[in-house]
């Protein structure tokens, strides 16, 4: 039987059948709950390649209950995230078990001396550029690609229409390439960044 994205079988039927032998109700299962496995897993452990273990092992440990799975217990998504969170816990503790130097230094991410002085160099660039450019396109990108918000919000702020706002935008990125477009390589941006 062929499964699409959209079957409205539930959790449990899909075990069921996966129990049965159909890998397709395997495939579907584990693309509704393989996501959700490793976001709590994430949440819980803080790295991404742990988190990875955790959801695939929790996910294999369901496969292996699929045989004997008994419905009218506990939702498979309820068990599975159980699963999920006692295997993080297991590695939190092992983690605070371990001794200090088998612990790995934390990797420094922010940038050095000269990254924040590029950073700023960029930031002054990008501010000096913004307040060429006349005061309703400013506004416009500023809420736009600096504030984030969309173009109906844009709109509603400025009092125009959805059009006005993207062609506000749309001047304003035009006006801030030309300003910066002789700056690249003094800024950075050398080799096309």
């Amino acid at each position: 039987m062929a499964f699409d994205a959209e079957d409205d079988r539930s959790d449990e039927a899909l075990l069921a059948l996966y129990g049965q032998g159909d890998p397709m109700a395997a495939r579907l299962l584990t693309s509704r709950l393989a996501p959700a496995a490793l976001r709590v897993a994430y949440r819980m452990l803080g790295e991404r390649a742990e988190a990875e273990d955790v959801a695939q092992e929790a996910m294999l440990r369901l496969w292996k209950q699929a045989a004997d799975w008994r419905g009218g217990g506990a939702k498979v998504s309820t068990w599975l995230y159980r699963v999920v969170t006692n295997l993080a816990t297991d590695r939190l503790r092992r983690r605070r078990s371990l001794p200090l130097d088998a612990v790995p230094e934390p990797v420094d991410v922010a940038p050095g001396a000269v990254g924040r002085m590029i950073e700023a160099d960029r930031a002054a660039a990008l501010d000096h550029a913004l307040m060429a450019l006349p005061e309703r396109q400013r506004q416009a990108v500023v809420l736009r690609h600096l504030e984030g918000l969309g173009n109906p919000e844009i709109a509603e702020i400025m009092g125009v229409g959805v059009e006005a706002v993207e062609s506000l935008i749309a001047r304003g990125k035009r006006g801030l390439t030309e300003a910066l477009a002789g700056r690249r390589a003094e800024l950075g941006y050398g080799d096309g960044g």
